[in-house]
């Protein structure tokens, strides 16, 4: 029996080896694994001495070879292949363990075309191929983390049908992936004379490709299956800054988490903290503070938007949760399905305890935390943002790069007015600015002292919007007087600019670009309102 050993990450291979060699096996390697085998003592065999055919084109074909894919394809129950067999001297491949050149690890490194170009494997994809379609006969290893399972299957004689099968099938999405890396990463890049830049032009195919994370309890509802998929890219690993402390995530709890996570990075810096929290996929709350005020202020501020509503939400909190904080939350009555910040200290977890249904989520570990404190820094919380959106429609997927909001839009807005807004209310106007572009179109948000007052969205019209945050601030006994006033994409009547004068609106922050932005810019000016336009819409579906 041969076994065929060829890997780029070599982790593992040399204890695998002596393993199969134990069970019988003959070891045949190439180029790198044959040295790295040789050289801790295993008895390894060159490839170039089963084909006859030494090593070509400085490595670029090695195993493409007859003896090598005749031993890895031929049926074992086909007489016919087993007389070709016999008369081409062909020996039979029974395991075959590849793991592909590190195309993904030269991207991240920096590398040149050329260098890309070299680490786009060819003989392994082919062998695993060649390994899978032949499952029934030959062992197809592509992950070092099965050689335990494998050895064990070997011995214990359960290397059966199913067996085989699930590492045929691990076999082809590795190699499926790695295809789609490539091409996904050269449909988003060119490069002249090496130089890398991106492209501006959408691929001609388009390929999505995740590793799974965790099974969430269900989907939206109880029928439906749910599961994380981190995407197969350049993020690193979903779970290095997803920390399960208590509960288990569910499907609704992650689109909540990501939209709250968006939110409060979008706004935070080191001087800063924040609170965000999140109902159905839309803000219901938030705040953010200066230095000076403690997380626990910030969380009263949070509520005053919609206490009812934060009623079962998720709540993004830019500070570790320590005991203090824990008990603000236990003694507002308010339940919270889940809170996720950078830590929670062990006296906070305390406090949380006797909560059965809360589910606390943290993005540091406990030895992350360490070495922030160790070197003096801050745990900030961060998000990964992907650079690409999609969007599942029947029949097809919607694809396009992803909403961005630029950190100079407010700032570089173009008054409207003869009047302008004070630094405070420019700082409002940021906040609400953001807000309204990471909440359901149609959105009208009024912000004032850093705090989310009212928010409507989701609505089929902006002055239902604007109608329905007014209605939701004056349940709360909310003041509006001198607040800021935000829509995500222009008004294109008059109608919720002459509701916000009623109630006192004190700036407005706009993309613009309707056929009317002249009455709204009258109505504006009538009505002593500053108005500011961005000229960028910030659609949110």
């Amino acid at each position: 029996m041969y076994a065929l050993l060829s890997v780029s990450d070599k982790r593992g291979v040399v204890d695998f080896a002596n393993s199969l060699i134990k069970l019988g096996y003959k070891i045949v390697s190439t180029g790198g694994t044959f040295l790295t085998l040789r050289e801790n003592g295993v008895e390894v065999i060159e490839v170039s001495e089963i084909t006859k055919f030494a090593e070509c084109f400085n490595g670029r074909v090695k195993t493409l070879h007859p003896m090598i894919h005749g031993g890895i394809l031929n049926k074992r129950d086909d007489t016919n292949h087993q007389e070709q067999k016999k008369r081409l001297g062909i020996e039979d491949i029974d395991l075959v363990c590849v793991n592909l050149y590190p195309f993904k690890q030269c991207v991240l490194n920096n590398a040149t075309f050329d260098e890309l170009i070299e680490n786009i494997d060819i003989g392994g994809p082919t062998m695993i191929r060649a390994a899978a379609k032949n499952f029934k006969d030959v062992i197809v290893v592509t992950n070092y983390e099965d050689y335990t399972p494998i050895i064990d299957a070997l011995v214990n004689d359960t290397c059966d049908y199913e067996f085989r099968k699930s590492l045929m099938i691990k076999a082809y999405e590795h190699t499926a992936s790695y295809d789609c890396f490539i091409a996904n990463h050269f449909n988003e890049y060119t490069y002249t004379n090496n130089e890398k830049m991106p492209t501006t032009k959408l691929p001609n195919k388009l390929f999505i490709v995740g590793d799974k994370v965790m099974n969430t309890k269900y989907g939206e509802n109880p029928h439906q299956k749910g599961a994380l998929y981190q995407n197969d890219g350049l993020d690193g690993d979903f779970l290095d800054d997803f920390h399960i402390i208590k509960g288990e995530p569910s499907f609704n709890n992650l689109l909540d988490l990501s939209n709250a996570l968006k939110i409060t990075t979008s706004l935070l810096d080191n001087d800063k903290k924040a609170i965000t929290i999140v109902k159905h996929g839309n803000p219901c709350g938030f705040a953010l503070s200066n230095s000076n005020e403690d997380i626990s202020q910030l969380f009263d501020k949070a509520l005053v938007c919609d206490s009812v509503s934060a009623y079962g939400g998720v709540m993004c909190v830019s500070e570790i949760v320590d005991k203090e904080f824990a008990d603000k939350i236990k003694q507002s009555g308010i339940y919270f399905e889940v809170i996720y910040a950078p830590f929670f200290t062990a006296e906070a977890l305390e406090v949380f305890q006797c909560k059965k249904r809360i589910k606390l989520f943290a993005q540091y570990s406990n030895e992350q935390i360490l070495q922030c404190k160790k070197n003096g820094i801050k745990p900030m919380l961060k998000i990964k943002k992907s650079a690409h959106s999609y969007k599942q429609i029947d029949g097809g997927i919607l694809y396009q790069q992803s909403d961005k909001i630029l950190q100079d839009e407010v700032i570089n807005s173009e008054l409207k007015t003869p009047n302008k807004a004070s630094a405070e209310q420019m700082q409002d106007m940021i906040i609400a600015n953001a807000i309204s572009a990471l909440s359901k179109s149609n959105c009208i948000v009024f912000v004032k002292d850093a705090t989310l007052l009212a928010i409507g969205m989701g609505m089929t019209s902006r002055v239902d919007a604007t109608h329905s945050a007014i209605k939701k601030a004056q349940d709360m006994k909310v003041d509006l007087s001198g607040c800021i006033m935000a829509s995500e994409a222009f008004f294109p009547f008059k109608d919720s600019i002459e509701l916000g004068a009623k109630i006192g609106v004190a700036c407005i922050i706009e993309p613009g670009g309707s056929i009317r932005d002249d009455e709204v810019i009258e109505c504006a000016k009538e009505n002593n309102i500053v108005l500011y336009f961005t000229h960028r819409r910030h659609f949110l579906h």
